[in-house]
């Protein structure tokens, strides 16, 4: 795996879709206080948990103005249905070329590694998460984003 992003470098913009196909960009939320979580498949357990703690907890990223994104190598027809099965009310990335996924630094082999990353209004990373805990992530996430100030 390459080496992960560092606090304070810019993070890597990209152009790929959501998972309704609607073309997406990291700059289109410059302004705004990013999550961009990583996680290696779309309905697998650990994944279904993080994925679930981020969209029961949604509501209050929304309120303070942060956008959630997570993304994974899967397509946007596997997103489409992994949102459709647990009604995940975020935005997930198709990655199917890893190209996001290798330019922060988490592919892992065909997958991209459990990974999150914090990006403030600038589009710099503010904090990373090398290790991630599916089932607690989005609360321990909003306290980060409170303590930094960018929520």
């Amino acid at each position: 795996m390459a080496e992960l992003l560092k606090v304070g470098e810019a993070a890597p913009d990209f152009n790929s879709v959501d998972q309704d196909g609607q073309q997406i960009k990291l700059g289109d939320f410059k302004g705004k206080p990013v999550v961009l979580y990583f996680y290696p498949r779309d309905d697998t357990p650990g994944c279904t948990a993080e994925a679930c703690n981020f969209r029961d907890n949604n509501e209050l990223y929304q309120k303070k103005g942060v956008k959630v994104l997570g993304v994974s190598v899967d397509s946007q027809k596997s997103h489409k249905k992994f949102v459709e099965k647990y009604n995940l009310n975020f935005t997930l990335v198709a990655d199917d070329g890893k190209k996001i996924a290798e330019s922060y630094g988490v592919l892992g082999g065909n997958t991209a590694s459990r990974v999150t990353y914090l990006i403030d209004r600038e589009g710099k990373i503010a904090h990373v998460y090398p290790k991630v805990s599916p089932k607690e992530h989005a609360v321990e996430v909003m306290s980060k984003l409170n303590e930094l100030g960018l929520a």
